[in-house]
């Protein structure tokens, strides 16, 4: 099964990119100081995966930065939701 871009995984990996750029890093490089497969790497880069907390924190640390920094800005409105979810919302 293909994965598919969300508005809040691409913005979490627009500041992945920022920073590890910023860092002088490449994606392998990057891979390889948190232990994470450098295609994991391009996937929550190009926001085709969202990284679960544990390895937001493996990223951050490797990058120098506060996990923080790299949810500045996500709002709720970014995740997509289940036809449930707008439904619990509504009632």
């Amino acid at each position: 099964m293909p994965r598919v871009a969300s508005p809040a995984a691409a913005h979490i990996g627009a500041h992945i990119i920022r920073f590890r750029t910023s860092s002088g890093l490449t994606q392998d490089e990057l891979a390889a100081d948190t232990g994470i497969d450098s295609s994991n790497i391009r996937a929550y880069e190009n926001g085709r995966a969202m990284p679960s907390v544990h390895t937001l924190m493996r990223i951050a640390d490797a990058l120098g930065v506060p996990p923080a920094d790299l949810l500045e800005g996500l709002r709720l409105e970014m995740f997509t939701t289940s036809p449930v979810d707008k439904r619990r919302r509504a009632g």
